[in-house]
Formats: structure tokens, sequence, C-alpha cells
């Protein structure tokens, strides 16, 4: 067709049409067909056959009602209507692409929102070094800690406030997964200048002054197994010291307030010079970490990213 004879079709067309088949094709393929210079070009870099493309480009024309080429120009150049229009949807095809690259990462786990629930002494021999690996693939992702204990986590990764949490067993729920990962032993907290911390002997629980106990709150997953543990004398088993956390009851340890019955990682949780890690003879009991996720939602993409990287710390451990 010449291109009087194309010309004169486009003024048949119906102008201001309500043709509604414009899409991301067409506009994909006059960006091409002006960022390459030339139609063959252009359908190469689209996956397309030159004829599929010379057909998309008449199809936006029809709906123009002009033509957006100058088909006698060598390379084609873009008419002074399809030039006004290229430079006006420039910037939104831009802002498209920005987006859908956007979504792409969402998809991938490489942006969003992580939020990690971890008891205080899973962060730093488990928890840590996977934040570490997952930020070195995923930096753009905004990725939150919250500790606390088993119950509580449990039920915030339940009712979807958290992505995952690492913590102790918790009961059980419909609504959890509750998954095995690690176990440590319980021992005995002492400051470190503490008569039972300097003894050369095995140290027994009959070894532990009831009255020296701290005691950590009934909430939590390590006091109800020393609670239900068959071996534990009921005289330590409650009594009149006690702490809402962990950290409380390690901090009147270090000040010599008494000694606590914790397990190992509970213990060395800040590598504290001033607090030691006393094995018991005759207590045989472990504290097991669970990976805590939903039952019945799918994960995120970020969620599983984490997951990947935190079973690879494991591996190494």
């Amino acid at each position: 067709m010449t291109e009087d004879a194309y010309s004169l079709k486009l003024k048949h067309m119906k102008i201001d049409s309500e043709n509604t088949n414009f899409n991301l094709r067409h506009l994909r393929a006059i960006h091409e067909i002006w960022a390459e210079g030339s139609f063959a070009r252009a359908a190469d870099r689209l996956g397309v056959v030159p004829s599929a493309l010379t057909e998309t480009v008449r199809q936006i024309e029809e709906i123009a009602g002009g033509a957006l080429f100058d088909r006698r120009s060598r390379p084609p150049a873009p008419t002074p209507l399809g030039l006004d229009f290229l430079k006006e949807t420039e910037p939104l095809l831009a802002a498209l692409d920005k987006s859908l690259n956007r979504l792409r990462d969402h998809a991938r786990g490489l942006r969003g929102t992580l939020r990690i629930g971890a008891t205080p002494s899973a962060i730093t021999p488990h928890v840590a070094p996977a934040i570490a690996t997952f930020r070195a693939a995923h930096p753009e992702v905004i990725l939150t800690v919250h500790d606390d204990v088993a119950e509580t986590l449990a039920g915030m990764v339940a009712d979807a406030r958290l992505d995952l949490a690492i913590a102790g067993r918790a009961r059980s729920s419909p609504d959890l997964l509750q998954n095995a990962i690690s176990a440590d032993p319980f021992g005995l907290a002492c400051a470190i200048d503490h008569p039972l911390a300097r003894s050369a002997e095995q140290v027994r629980l009959s070894d532990i002054d009831p009255q020296q106990l701290i005691h950590l709150g009934a909430k939590t997953g390590s006091s109800r197994l020393l609670a239900s543990h068959a071996a534990l004398p009921l005289a330590l088993r409650t009594g009149p010291l006690r702490s809402h956390s962990t950290i409380a009851q390690l901090c009147l340890v270090r000040a010599g307030i008494g000694v606590a019955l914790l397990p190992r990682n509970a213990v060395l949780l800040f590598n504290d010079p001033g607090i030691a890690f006393v094995p018991l003879s005759d207590l045989v009991l472990e504290r097991k970490l669970y990976l805590l996720t939903p039952a019945r939602r799918a994960p995120s993409p970020t969620a599983k990213s984490f997951e990947r990287a935190f079973t690879q710390c494991l591996a190494k451990q």
C-alpha cells in the first residue's frame, strides 16, 4: 500500500472512537519502534514477527485516527501526532515498568516486610546468623524482630502479626505448625564467683539452696518444663524469688542475688563473663526450640526466603 493510499484510509477512520481495545501491547510496540528506529529490530526485541508488529501499529493508528510513524523515512520517524503521544506516555510506561519490577521483587521476596519472633536465647545462636545471610540477599526488605515468650509468639504467628517465630514449644493449635530445630540442656546459672561456679566437684540438685533459686514466670516454656520434670525436687519447683523474664533473671544472678535453672543458651545469652553455666549431674532435661509457622495461610515470599536462609545456617552449625 502506498503512503498516499494509507493516509487516505486513515482519513476514513472513525475519529474519537470509543474503541477500548488499546492495551499495553500497543504501547510497548510503538515505544520499542521509537527506541530501535526499526520495525524489524523492534519486532525482534519484542519476540514477535514483523508482520504482527505492523498489525499492532495499524490497530493503534486506527484507534488514534492518524499515522504515528512516517513510513517514507528511513528509519521510520514518528509523525508529530505520534511524537506527542510517545513523549506523553513515556513517563507512564516507565512508571509501569518500575511498578512491575517492584512486583516481581515482592514475588521473589526481594522487597516487602518480614516480621520474625524469637525467644531472646534463640537470637544469637540461630536467628542472627540467618538474618545476616538473608539481608545480604534482600537488603530492601524491612525486617523486624519481636522477642517474647513462646506462647505469646505462637499466638502472634497464628493471627498473622508475625510471619514466623523461633521459640520453645507452645500449646498445640490448628493454626500453627511447630518443627523442632535444636535442643540445649538445662543447668545452673551462677555468678562467676558463686561457690557452685567454683566447685571442682560435680554439682547436684541437692547442692542448690531453694532460698537462693530465682524462678521464672509460670507462663514461660522453661518454667513449665521444670515444673513437670519428675526428677526435680518439690523444693526447687517454686519459691519466693521470681522474675518476669530471662533477662531480669540473669541480671539478678549476675548481681549475686541468687541462682537460676535455665537452658544453656539462655545462660550464655550475652556471653557475660560475670555469669557461669554449671552442668548438673542429676538433671537430664533439654529445652527444645521450634520453628513456628502458620498452618492455614501460605507464607509470604520474604518469609519463604528467610526460612531457606535459616535452614542453611542451621545446617552449618
